[in-house]
């Protein structure tokens, strides 16, 4: 059983590793047009992948099992490994001359839409490798939509599906209760926020080719620039600015609910709980640090709520951009981006991080646990806006509060011991397992990247985003020796 499992989990990333290839031909296409001769790294990468993944889709055909918690833990592990290995690909054949580690790393922080990098010299890089990495983490986005949509609520570690949305909804009509009808509109919104996005970059200032590709990066919250200073590169070019808060938002709102919002029209679908939450956080910092940094460093009211907005917009969203190295603003900057690193976006989102919606339940099983201390005989109902939140889910949400945490600790333990200060290393472990992308200190803080890290340091981030993207318990379930009895 757990044989065919395997075989099938594996014919589908065959099948998806074959369109991964024929994306490979649309940075190929970008070199031929700027005339580098560069493209010839991401054909033959397309020929290898697109080679490899026909032979093994051939190899595995069968008959697909039912699908099932275990086949659905299998799947999106694989899914994820064999992604960002065939992303490396050209990363790691390329004229750079980086490592294997440095490549993976890359590859990884794409497809998880992290947004750390390991290359350094982004404003001369051939252009095709520039659209590469955009278009990685583009694609990654949708993957981790769709994750978090179907995948993950039906495994019951993370996610707050729009049909669990749906279900307090006494109309039976569903307009998306076909996967199918689902994905186009959910595709058909995702593309033309792309598009809105780099059009609205385009009027303010941005090249084209930066327009696009920061359009892509800001939609996805990966946070891949064409430039090594980021969005400082665009100076003070407010409009710029605000234009990637504004996107960066929508990219950390819940997709099911911005469709049926469209769709059927309905305001009701804005006033999931999460969203509240995330907007007043999100503005409750901005606002502080603005303050803060107004008063503290003599920088006018305007500018410095700008800024703080973008970059503290970008924490929470899990985008890893900056305008400035806040670092720079103070300490309490510095306390309030480290708290702000796990916090992360809406479920169902490109977001990465803890969540506001498992946020929001934990803060109700306090409140709850509170009150029983007082009358302990009473009976309490407690509820994710008008859906009550089972026993099972509550101990899920504590389960992973409580493994997110011992992760981020062994992480930092183990870049502890290879060599990096407790800065670094605290702050490394926590913005790859919440998949922000920054970190604090002068080697991977605003201002800095992880170009200067060892090679066994690239392996083990790399392992610390799968395992904040794909919510950490999935990953985890693998290694259960009951997992793969039966």
């Amino acid at each position: 059983m757990n044989a065919n499992l395997l075989r099938s989990a594996f014919h589908v990333a065959a099948v998806s590793g074959m369109y991964l290839a024929t994306a490979m031909l649309v940075p190929a296409l970008v070199d031929l047009y700027y005339r580098d001769p560069h493209w010839k790294v991401f054909a033959v990468s397309a020929f290898l992948t697109g080679g490899l993944s026909l032979l093994t889709a051939t190899a595995t055909r069968g008959t697909p099992p039912v699908f099932s918690k275990r086949f659905g833990f299998i799947l999106v592990n694989v899914l994820w490994v064999v992604f960002s290995v065939a992303g490396a690909l050209p990363i790691y054949f390329s004229s750079l001359g980086i490592t294997l580690g440095q490549a993976i790393f890359e590859s990884v922080s794409a497809v998880t839409t992290t947004g750390s990098t390991a290359i350094s010299g982004l404003d001369h890089m051939p252009r095709g490798l520039l659209m590469w990495r955009s278009l990685l983490h583009w694609l990654g986005g949708i993957g981790i939509v769709a994750l978090g949509l179907f995948v993950l609520p039906f495994l019951r570690v993370g996610g707050m599906s729009f049909l669990k949305m749906e279900s307090s909804d006494n109309n039976s009509d569903r307009p998306f209760a076909r996967l199918a009808t689902f994905t186009r509109a959910f595709i058909a919104i995702y593309v033309g926020i792309t598009i809105a996005c780099a059009v609205a970059f385009d009027f303010a200032g941005m090249t084209r080719f930066d327009a696009i590709n920061h359009a892509m990066g800001v939609v996805s919250t990966g946070g891949f620039s064409t430039h090594d200073a980021s969005f400082g590169y665009f100076g003070d070019n407010w409009a710029i600015l605000w234009i990637a808060t504004v996107f960066m938002i929508i990219g950390s709102l819940p997709f099911s609910l911005m469709i049926l919002f469209a769709v059927r029209r309905r305001l009701q679908t804005l006033h999931d709980p999460q969203i509240v939450v995330f907007f007043g956080y999100v503005c409750t910092f901005s606002i502080l640090v603005a303050i803060y940094h107004h008063f503290k460093n003599g920088i006018s009211f305007e500018a410095a709520l700008t800024h703080a907005f973008f970059n503290f917009t970008s924490i929470f969203s899990t985008s890893g951009y900056a305008s400035q190295d806040y670092s720079q603003w103070g300490p309490f900057v510095v306390m309030a981006a480290f708290v702000a690193t796990f916090m992360g976006g809406c479920s169902g989102s490109t977001a990465g991080g803890i969540k506001a919606y498992r946020f929001v339940i934990l803060f109700k099983m306090i409140h709850v646990g509170l009150k029983r201390l007082v009358y302990p005989d009473a009976v309490y109902s407690l509820r994710y806006g008008r859906v009550a939140i089972d026993p099972d889910a509550q101990k899920t949400v504590l389960i992973f509060f409580a493994t997110f945490t011992l992760i981020w600790a062994i992480g930092a333990m183990g870049m502890g011991a290879l060599g990096y200060d407790l800065v670094t290393s605290v702050s490394a472990s926590a913005t790859m397992i919440a998949n922000v992308g920054m970190g604090l200190g002068p080697i991977i803080g605003p201002a800095g990247n992880f170009s200067t890290m060892n090679e066994p340091a690239y392996y083990l981030l790399s392992m610390l985003m799968l395992l904040g993207r794909l919510e950490v318990l999935s990953v985890l379930v693998l290694f259960l020796p009951t997992f793969w009895r039966g």
